[in-house]
């Protein structure tokens, strides 16, 4: 709202424009108090391959963990925008902070955009406000890879209770989490692509590690496999198809959220190069020669964070509409800004690391951009880009037979 707009709308307005924005600024140094401890700790949870606890019970301690519950269930009702910052701000102090912090909203975001209709789901956000629970999510399982629209293992239903076993081959922080959110195949004779998501509270099933995480990057994460046996009651199967949920929370939400912590990682890739050119300067007066990367790291970062924007504020002005949000126009963008974004925030921090050459390049410097390297690698392999390239030219193709046919 402009300010012109403040003046038109008399004192009310201003008083809720006032308060959004304090609100705004709150949850902004809330972010930076975390992130000054995950730094503290960033090296040593990538060194050990250990999960980030100092971080996470920071955010737990600020309450950022139900911050986009709405507001009668305890929590602020964030925006995806809120949320999108403070990942970035994460990002630029550990990845695996960053990246943990991103996926428990993005199962938080699907929760509660389609189960507020039903009583156990807003007692579970309650709960995870009152207790700052944290949310780990399972879409990966067996043979299906990271195509998360296909699940093998079905919730089995007897009476107002379900079971469930499910091979999934990855589980980020799994071992620590409160919750997890899962999807399974609707029952045991539905097509694996009718699926439903499941809230699971820990107290709900066992895990059984079957693969363990030693990863090039985001090593915090601890991705690892587990064979998930859980029971509950019926209630905590969301009623919504996951197909629906997939197409209006669950996709904009990742790749959004999870392009913001890429771009947090090649900011703090960047502050490093500055660095470097400053110290440079100091000694000797004269930009060093790899000063260019330093212009092309800028620009890049520039432009990933305005694709990051530009699709948030497109997402938010159509959020209410499934319609708007389920068309092929939408499902294509917002598909590729993870492809986009990932590449982008790689070819930055690849840029950064040449402004310190063999400097950024070691690991025993204050300069060094080497986690950032690897912890961003894994952007354009976290669901494929080729996979998803590979879905949108398909859904453009036969959108355009359909188009023909109809013509």
């Amino acid at each position: 709202m402009t300010l012109h707009e403040l003046n038109r709308a008399g004192p009310a307005a201003r008083l809720a424009a006032r308060a959004k924005r304090a609100a705004v600024a709150d949850l902004t140094e809330r972010a930076r108090r975390v992130a000054a401890v995950a730094a503290q700790f960033a090296d040593d949870v990538d060194r050990a391959g250990r999960f980030p606890a100092e971080a996470i019970a920071a955010a737990k301690a600020e309450g950022l963990m139900g911050v986009m519950a709405p507001k009668s269930l305890g929590g602020e009702g964030a925006s995806l925008s809120e949320l999108s910052d403070i990942c970035y701000t994460l990002g630029q102090a550990c990845a695996s902070t960053a990246m943990i912090y991103a996926m428990h909203q993005v199962k938080i975001a699907c929760v509660v955009r389609h189960g507020m209709d039903s009583a156990w789901i807003r007692a579970f956000l309650r709960l995870l406000t009152n207790e700052q629970m944290l949310v780990a999510s399972s879409t990966t399982e067996g043979g299906g890879g990271g195509n998360v629209r296909s699940s093998e293992a079905p919730v089995e239903r007897e009476g107002s209770r379900f079971t469930l076993t499910r091979d999934a081959t990855v589980i980020s922080y799994g071992a620590q989490a409160d919750a997890i959110v899962t999807t399974a195949r609707r029952a045991a004779d539905a097509s694996a692509s009718d699926q439903v998501l499941v809230v699971l509270l820990a107290s709900d099933y066992t895990l059984e590690p079957t693969l363990s995480w030693d990863a090039l990057g985001m090593r915090g994460t601890c991705s690892g496999g587990f064979n998930l046996v859980a029971s509950g009651d019926a209630a905590q199967i969301m009623t919504t198809p996951y197909e629906a949920i997939h197409a209006q929370s669950m996709v904009p939400a990742a790749h959004v959220l999870w392009s913001s912590a890429w771009a947090g990682i090649a900011a703090g890739a960047v502050e490093r190069a500055r660095k470097y050119v400053r110290k440079a300067m100091r000694g000797g007066g004269d930009l060093p020669p790899s000063a260019p990367y330093f212009s092309k790291a800028t620009a890049s970062l520039r432009a990933l964070r305005a694709l990051i924007v530009a699709v948030v504020e497109r997402y938010e002005a159509i959020a209410d509409d499934p319609d708007a949000l389920s068309t092929m126009e939408f499902q294509t963008a917002i598909s590729l800004l993870k492809v986009d974004a990932s590449e982008l925030a790689v070819q930055t921090v690849m840029s950064a690391m040449r402004v310190g050459g063999l400097s950024s390049y070691r690991n025993d410097t204050d300069v060094s951009i080497g986690r950032h390297l690897r912890d961003v690698l894994s952007s354009p392999i976290m669901i494929n880009n080729d996979r998803i390239l590979g879905n949108v030219a398909t859904a453009t193709l036969l959108g355009e037979v359909a188009g023909s046919l109809r013509s």
